[in-house]
């Protein structure tokens, strides 16, 4: 997978710390923090990428369907969640040249339209960060309601092998 296509970084198990507002349109709601993790694949040669979040905790999961669209140079981020079994709008971006990427949608909150943002930075091989944004349908007040840090799980196996000496031919 090129880093072109920007998902490449996110295949495996990774712990995900959360940071969620009570409200996601009140930016004074309070925060609820809860832990959870996540394991990621990789298809059509990077070009899409399904993972699926568990949060123990709070007794859900859900699911994420990433699709890489060549015409347009964008993907498609498709979230589903256990509690409602819906697949929910998706939000449609890429990644800058900074290795941030912003995703954007229209989306349903309490009955109301809202934009929605999603945004993916800190990029590493070990580490990253999303977060949701909502903003009412028409405005750019953006609150920031979700955030995600993760942390990849070590693959044993790969660590294990590096850790092996080099063998020399006797």
């Amino acid at each position: 997978m090129t880093e072109e296509y920007g998902f490449g970084f996110f295949g495996g198990t990774w712990t995900v710390r959360n940071r969620r507002l009570a409200d996601y349109l009140d930016p004074d709601s309070g925060w609820d923090e809860f832990d959870g993790y996540t394991v990621g694949r990789l298809f059509r040669d990077g070009r899409a990428h399904v993972d699926e979040i568990v949060f123990p905790s709070r007794g859900f999961s859900g699911m994420t369907l990433r699709l890489y669209e060549p015409e347009t140079g964008e993907w498609t981020l498709n979230w589903s969640d256990s509690r409602t079994g819906r697949l929910d709008p998706p939000v449609r971006g890429r990644f800058g040249a900074d290795g941030t990427g912003v995703f954007l949608g229209d989306d349903h909150y309490r009955g109301m339209p809202v934009r929605v943002r999603f945004r993916w930075s800190g990029i590493g091989p070990d580490a990253a960060r999303w977060e949701q944004a909502f903003a009412p349908a028409g405005t750019e007040a953006w609150v920031v309601n979700w955030v995600m840090e993760f942390r990849r799980v070590p693959d044993p196996h790969r660590a294990a092998a590096e850790a092996r000496p080099a063998t020399r031919p006797v």
